[in-house]
């Protein structure tokens, strides 16, 4: 495995690394306040919550549109013959649109499933779930990409072992300087 096939799994799942990045982002800085509402409507299911009053609309809203134009920046750089060296897409050959909502909406889901599962063995929010909070997103845009688009398997493994890894420095990070209540 070469370091080129490293750079370039990253760079194809950077919308998922920024759309997950979005809504602490969003939080802190109070942008789309009027979304700022459960996604479950504060229903139970089994007696505990959906999902949480911690997975909001504006956290999944705001995550795939930052998700979606990170997709089109990377379809605008595809021109660049450094960046086709790397990417993993032909940008110019699929569908944009269902590409980047697919992906982003994929990586929400893969967000939002976890919570469920963690509402159903009685977890509370911010309780770690290893490693599935550090790589639920690489699962739900797995899910979702599949069925339309060829990526090898190889790159999903790849890129669930990088993500995990990933995201607990990153997370550790934000913790560090406030941005995530969570170290992990």
């Amino acid at each position: 495995m070469s370091f080129q096939f490293i750079v370039s799994c990253l760079y194809f799942f950077l919308p998922a690394y920024f759309g997950n990045m979005a809504p602490p982002l969003a939080r802190e800085a109070g942008i789309f306040k009027f979304l700022d509402k459960p996604i479950d409507g504060g229903k139970k299911f089994m007696g505990q919550p959906l999902f949480g009053s911690h997975k909001t609309w504006r956290g999944a809203i705001f995550y795939v549109i930052v998700g979606t134009a990170i997709v089109y920046i990377q379809y605008f750089l595809y021109r660049f013959p450094q960046v086709r060296d790397i990417s993993i897409i032909n940008y110019s050959e699929i569908n944009l649109l269902l590409f980047a909502l697919l992906f982003s909406s994929g990586s929400v889901f893969g967000d939002i499933l976890f919570a469920f599962v963690k509402r159903r063995i009685k977890f509370e929010p911010g309780r770690r779930f290893i490693p599935f909070d550090q790589t639920n997103y690489v699962i739900g845009s797995f899910l979702f990409l599949s069925p339309f688009f060829k990526i090898d398997f190889i790159i999903w493994a790849l890129l669930f072992t990088l993500t995990f890894f990933l995201h607990v420095i990153f997370n550790y990070t934000g913790y560090l300087i406030g941005l995530q209540p969570n170290k992990w």
